[in-house]
């Protein structure tokens, strides 16, 4: 069971949110949060698998809130706004997806699936402003552990940073999915990153990835 907090300041979303979520065999919400705050009083209380998370709320937004709550749960930004401030800020807090409120619902069902299994998600729309942001950005020398990576692992680390899935990582690679999430996770490790999200940014941030390569 993936256990879900709702965090938005409109009473009416949250509702529909909780309705449509519940209304899965394997998904249950745990809590609502009407402000940032109460949500990171929640997350701590309650321990969610998944925290969708809305950006404008009052007391303290969504992206504060994100950083504040850190490894307790992952935090799923679903929004109206795709501004390239708040894609890049809301991953730099930590969230491991990013959705606009127009997503269908079965789309965001998905999508709490693919973030609560570890995944990145991130709408391509969002994508898209997210390299153009970084390709903005000059290359960070505070990114560590990347001179540690054998060149298979850049290799990986290059393609999930461009979007690829497990499965298209390995027909890419001709590897099998076991030798994918080995790769996967040693990444995780040696760029002490949470997900996949963390990863696509110290990919771009040390500058392995731009927008033209």
């Amino acid at each position: 069971m993936i256990r879900v907090l709702i965090a938005d300041d409109q009473a009416l979303l949250r509702g529909s949110f909780r309705v449509l979520v519940e209304s899965e065999p394997d998904l249950t919400v745990v809590g609502e949060a009407s402000t940032g705050a109460e949500a990171v009083e929640l997350a701590r209380a309650e321990r969610p698998d998944v925290v969708l998370m809305d950006v404008r709320m009052p007391e303290m937004d969504g992206i504060e809130a994100t950083r504040h709550i850190g490894d307790l749960a992952r935090v799923l930004i679903v929004t109206m706004f795709d501004l390239d401030a708040y894609v890049y800020a809301a991953l730099r807090a930590g969230a491991s997806g990013f959705l606009l409120k127009d997503t269908p619902p079965g789309d965001l069902l998905a999508g709490i699936r693919v973030v609560a299994a570890g995944e990145a998600l991130l709408a391509p729309v969002v994508t898209r402003r997210l390299i153009e942001e970084f390709a903005r950005r000059p290359a960070s020398p505070q990114v560590t552990g990347l001179e540690t990576l054998t060149e298979r692992e850049r290799e990986v680390l290059t393609l999930i940073a461009r979007g690829l899935s497990n499965a298209e990582l390995a027909g890419h690679l001709y590897l099998s999915m076991a030798t994918v999430k080995t790769h996967i996770g040693r990444l995780l490790t040696k760029l002490e990153a949470r997900d996949r999200a963390q990863l696509v940014i110290a990919a771009y941030e040390s500058g392995l990835v731009t927008a033209a390569r």
